[in-house]
């Protein structure tokens, strides 16, 4: 690896963006709210289809702020230079994301109330749409080809860490009333009934009406085409000219696309880094 990326704590993070003093800061300072809802999940794992749904949760449905105000405002990533800055002027219950493992998340809130969504995804489908993803912006260290990324993946190289370690590290909170675990696949095949246990663990009460606008509002093919949704406003600084960077939004892909050794090696890889913990966990296993 070199120096392509910013290193922290021995996690690896974008080169723009982000400081290794505001990542001190946002562990070690930063106060978290009992009334804050955080969206936790290591990146590609459908975090801004969780954001648009909790968006639109908090209108009742009405798009007019997810149309209005870019997603990045709307639920800032904490660990951002940016993110940082907006939320630490913020008053009020706030909404904002992160894809921190554990032990470098904000250290007030294991002592503090605040409400958690961590929603995971097959990492065969983390690691197809990251490479996609991560080729199509100009702030990270780019693979060499696509087994270069294989491998990078497998071994944690990649930003944010590893997959697995990010997590062993978040799992035992998933019994706490304040903490809920969602997984992409419940979430697409079943979007209403998880919308709904979303607004159970909120405490926030749906018409039927309010709640077929959420689902309407927050489709793949409404996220695409919003241009407050879908990083089209991007300045050509961050992302490659002509870029797609809301892809597909499908579960599964990564059989067009791993090859049969790759998937049998990632199977194996599974299997030992994931045996303490129970496969119902993963409903895609």
């Amino acid at each position: 690896m070199s120096d392509d990326f910013l290193w922290f704590e021995g996690i690896a993070f974008p080169n723009m963006g982000f400081r290794s003093e505001t990542l001190r800061k946002v562990r070690d300072e930063f106060v978290i709210k009992d009334e804050d809802v955080i969206i936790l999940t290591y990146p590609k794992s459908g975090t801004n289809w969780l954001i648009e749904i909790l968006c639109l949760i908090h209108s009742n449905g009405d798009p007019k702020w997810i149309q209005s105000v870019p997603i990045w405002e709307r639920s800032p990533w904490v660990e951002t230079e940016m993110g940082y800055k907006l939320l630490s002027e913020e008053e009020g219950p706030r909404l904002f994301s992160s894809h921190l493992p554990i032990q470098l998340f904000p250290k007030s809130f294991f002592s503090s109330k605040a409400k958690v969504i961590y929603l995971m995804r097959n990492p065969r489908d983390v690691f197809v749409s990251g490479y996609f993803f991560w080729n199509s912006v100009k702030f990270v260290k780019k693979p060499k080809s696509w087994e270069q990324y294989f491998e990078w993946f497998c071994q944690g190289n990649v930003i944010y860490g590893s997959w697995f370690d990010h997590i062993h590290g978040w799992m035992p909170m998933r019994e706490k009333k304040n903490f809920l675990l969602l997984s992409y696949e419940e979430l697409k095949q079943d979007t209403r009934r998880t919308v709904e246990k979303i607004c159970q663990f909120l405490g926030k009460t749906l018409e039927p009406e309010e709640l077929n606008l959420i689902l309407k509002n927050s489709s793949f093919q409404s996220m695409k085409e919003n241009k407050m949704s879908n990083f089209s406003l991007l300045s050509v600084d961050f992302v490659e000219e002509k870029a797609q960077l809301l892809r597909k939004g499908i579960s599964g892909d990564w059989k067009n696309h791993l090859t049969v050794a790759q998937a049998e090696a990632f199977d194996k890889l599974f299997q030992e880094k994931m045996t303490d913990l129970p496969r119902e966990l993963f409903p895609w296993e």
